[in-house]
């Protein structure tokens, strides 16, 4: 690949920060989860190769942000320490399945956040890379469907860094401060029959809505006082719902808690 191009720094910024997380991701998993203990879980022995793999990527595309943030002479952050729920290689994929999937959304979101082209067009080739790393483990490990919806979703720097900081336990006092804040906590219990899912945030207030990131615009439901909410109809995979004070728009200066995490299974069907 050709030296990279200069960029605005803030974007690129929030990428690095995410993307140093997911080569330590699978560094310590793959050590924790040998070759046996894969097996032992049911997954075929090539599983787990393909996990080394996707490190490898992880690691590259980890260099390339480094040094397009020093080209546009900016400092780059250094990797955090993080803390990763995982205790098994099913509950390690299930992470790892997150993590690919919040990297798309990102380098979505920031997208027209890139203003040099050259730099779009690499990042146009890294997200390319993510979203197979993301259907792969969809699919292939995860036994899901691959590509649930027509749209992938794109996500906010500050969606983004509120997602990437449930993993973060310090980062480095020699990083420089992102523009960016995290949002209040807000929970996603597992999915209900009929769609259903119990949202729960702190200092809950009436009037609030659960309202669903969607590639056409935000789908905005009353949140109830138990906080049980149905799904919107026609979203399926990974989505991602945030707390506002009003219905129909997802923005930072609107929210209240979020982003969350919604797995909406979709099951194949015959034409």
């Amino acid at each position: 690949m050709a030296n990279p191009p200069t960029l605005t720094p803030s974007s690129s910024t929030m990428l690095l920060l995410l993307s140093t997380s997911k080569p330590l991701f699978y560094k310590q998993g793959l050590q924790k989860y040998s070759a046996e203990a894969f097996q032992s879980a049911a997954f075929p022995e090539w599983v787990r190769y393909r996990l080394t793999e996707i490190a490898s990527h992880e690691a590259t595309h980890v260099s390339f942000l480094t040094d397009a943030l020093k080209a546009a002479g900016a400092q780059a952050t250094a990797a955090c320490e993080y803390s990763f729920p995982d205790n098994s290689p099913e509950t390690f994929i299930a992470v790892a399945q997150i993590l690919e999937g919040v990297g798309v959304s990102a380098y979505i979101g920031a997208a027209n956040k890139i203003t040099n082209p050259a730099y779009l067009q690499y990042a146009a080739q890294v997200l390319a890379v993510e979203a197979r790393h993301s259907a792969w483990i969809r699919g292939a490990a995860q036994q899901l469907d691959s590509f649930p919806s027509p749209f992938d979703l794109a996500l906010g720097l500050n969606q983004v860094y509120s997602l990437a900081a449930g993993f973060i336990k310090s980062c480095p006092s020699s990083n420089p401060t992102l523009p960016v804040k995290a949002f209040p906590v807000l929970t996603a219990g597992a999915l209900e029959s009929g769609n259903k899912v119990k949202l729960t945030y702190a200092n809950a207030q009436s009037g609030a809505f659960a309202t669903f990131i969607t590639a056409l615009g935000a789908k905005s439901v009353a949140l109830p006082s138990d906080g049980v909410v149905t799904v919107p109809s026609g979203l399926y995979g990974q989505n991602y719902v945030v707390i506002t004070k009003t219905n129909g728009t997802a923005t930072d200066d609107n929210t209240l808690a979020g982003p969350a995490i919604v797995e909406v299974p979709l099951q194949a069907t015959l034409f």
